[in-house]
């Protein structure tokens, strides 16, 4: 047998990808019939969840048995991106060239294919960072009140996420959470989103009546947005780290 079939599941918590030693963390769930692996968007660890009978060194196992796959995800992980001057990065889906000028303001704004932005050099990350939040939360405001106006809704308290597992949420009390992240996407990719969570205010579940209604209200192809996040919405983890 082999070795790490072996071992403890407490000395065994990694997997060796290539040239990466990457954290196995297995959460066990109530609601899950099988198990289930998943890269984390970032590349920091792999994800294995079991039922709650499951047992965590069949879980390790199984994270070892799919050692190829695994290395395949990580593959196509965007490479990582620094947010420097000169850097490239993402504003509702637009490339734009991140440009420092010590003369411009220390706000960003966008000119000519770029976000220009001044001030010191060594807080550009953290002050763009503050930019993208603020101009996500005018961004999802306006569509959450746009989509809760088709259900003939209020609109409920918009907070913004930073997870690394949801793009969206809406609570039992209404509440919704949308990451911030969405306001590097295409308007379509960020607005299905809003609108797959507006639609949880009327069904609180996935079931035909849920679909039926997100494709009643969203306008565009929700297949193709879900596409472009499962192609590409990784990409969105790469800034800001």
């Amino acid at each position: 047998m082999l070795d790490w079939l072996r071992r403890s599941p407490r000395e065994d918590s990694t997997i060796d990808l290539g040239d990466r030693a990457l954290a196995i963390v297995v959460r066990r769930l109530g609601q899950a019939r099988r198990m289930t692996l998943r890269l984390a968007p970032d590349g920091s660890e792999v994800r294995v969840s079991i039922p709650r009978w499951g047992r965590t060194e069949d879980a390790i196992a199984f994270a070892h048995s799919r050692r190829d796959w695994l290395t395949g995800q990580l593959a196509t992980l965007a490479p990582p991106v620094t947010v420097a001057p000169g850097a490239d990065t993402w504003f509702r889906g637009i490339p734009l060239r991140i440009d420092h000028d010590t003369a411009a303001p220390r706000r960003p704004s966008i000119e000519d294919g770029a976000i220009r932005i001044g001030g010191p050099a060594d807080s550009i990350a953290a002050r763009l960072r503050r930019w993208f939040e603020s101009e996500a939360r005018l961004v999802l405001i306006a569509d959450l009140a746009h989509y809760c106006a088709r259900i003939d809704r209020e609109p409920p308290k918009l907070s913004l996420s930073n997870a690394r597992r949801r793009w969206g949420s809406c609570a039992a009390d209404g509440a919704i959470r949308i990451n911030w992240r969405l306001i590097m996407a295409p308007d379509f990719v960020r607005r299905s989103v809003v609108a797959h969570e507006v639609a949880h205010l009327v069904h609180f579940d996935h079931s035909p009546r849920f679909h039926a209604l997100l494709g009643e209200i969203y306008e565009d192809d929700i297949q193709r947005a879900d596409r472009w996040l499962k192609r590409d919405g990784r990409g969105l983890y790469a800034p800001f780290g």
